[in-house]
């Protein structure tokens, strides 16, 4: 089974295309409803947070990172945006030769990932002693990191992410729950694309996704009434279950918005075969149709 790969996304340079993205903005994602039930830190996990995350699939905390982890991250993103830190791998929006200033490159660049073997102060991030005691927490055993990436919507067009299951991309399809913590390292507002997340809906296990403006939930199945946006602070987190339908819409303000995103799954969880990613993911075997 091959990962499903992320087509080349746009950064609305075209009357175009902005006037679709700002469309798709207003139409599947709503402002009024915010995530309110917050957790003050990851130390502060209880048995009835755990409850409360595998029945509602979101935890939202106020503070996992210090100020100085974030500065280090921030610090750790542009070193590997610069050449000055090496190894990682980096999803551009606009061909590589292209770029030839800083600036440029931060303006393309979409996502960094596969950092944790070469970026130590990523690294440290990724296996944060209170982030494992946590994931430990909600697993219900050891954990194994699945998943490193950066997600980097620069201003003035940073690109809508569709609502999509996590699970769906063939690296986290795994056959048992994996767990994404999502750490605003920007503050994410309503107008620089927070997350917005549907509650309860990973109750409804894996569902088909299509090749439309990425690897996604078909719009119409997206329950918009739902929806809840999840603004947060630098160092905030969300923390939600794989199968959880989520999104980010457009940064067409003038601020940064980053985050660094993990995956964490049980160290018992294996890798889901070809047949079953495919029943649970896709519409080769049911026949649904978008």
């Amino acid at each position: 089974m091959s990962a499903k790969e992320n087509k080349t996304l746009v950064s609305y340079e075209n009357p175009e295309e902005q006037e679709l993205a700002r469309t798709v903005a207003a139409s599947l994602y709503r402002y009024d409803q915010i995530a309110e039930d917050r957790i003050p830190t990851l130390q502060d996990l209880t048995e009835a947070h755990v409850k409360q995350f595998w029945d509602r699939g979101y935890l939202v905390v106020d503070q996992a990172l210090t100020p100085d982890e974030v500065d280090r991250s921030i610090e750790a993103i542009m070193d590997i945006l610069a050449g000055r830190s090496t190894g990682s791998k980096i999803q551009f929006v606009r061909p590589r030769s292209e770029l030839h200033s800083l600036e440029e490159i931060e303006l393309a660049a979409r996502k960094v990932y596969d950092y944790t073997d070469h970026e130590p102060r990523l690294h440290a991030i990724a296996y944060h002693e209170a982030i494992m005691e946590a994931m430990e927490k909600l697993l219900g055993e050891k954990a194994k990191v699945a998943q490193d990436q950066a997600l980097l919507k620069p201003p003035t067009g940073g690109a809508e992410k569709p609502w999509h299951q996590d699970m769906a991309y063939g690296a986290l399809a795994y056959d048992k729950s994996v767990i994404g913590l999502w750490i605003a390292l920007d503050p994410a507002e309503l107008d620089n694309g927070c997350m917005h997340v549907i509650p309860y809906s990973h109750r409804d296990g894996g569902v088909p996704h299509y090749a439309v403006r990425d690897w996604q939930l078909c719009d119409l199945a997206v329950q918009v009434d739902r929806d809840v946006a999840v603004p947060l602070k630098p160092g905030g987190v969300l923390i939600f279950s794989g199968l959880l339908h989520h999104g980010t819409p457009p940064n067409f303000s003038a601020k940064r918005r980053r985050a660094l995103q993990f995956h964490y799954a049980p160290e018992s969880a294996k890798k889901l075969s070809p047949q079953e990613y495919k029943r649970m993911f896709t519409n080769e075997m049911t026949g649904a149709e978008c």
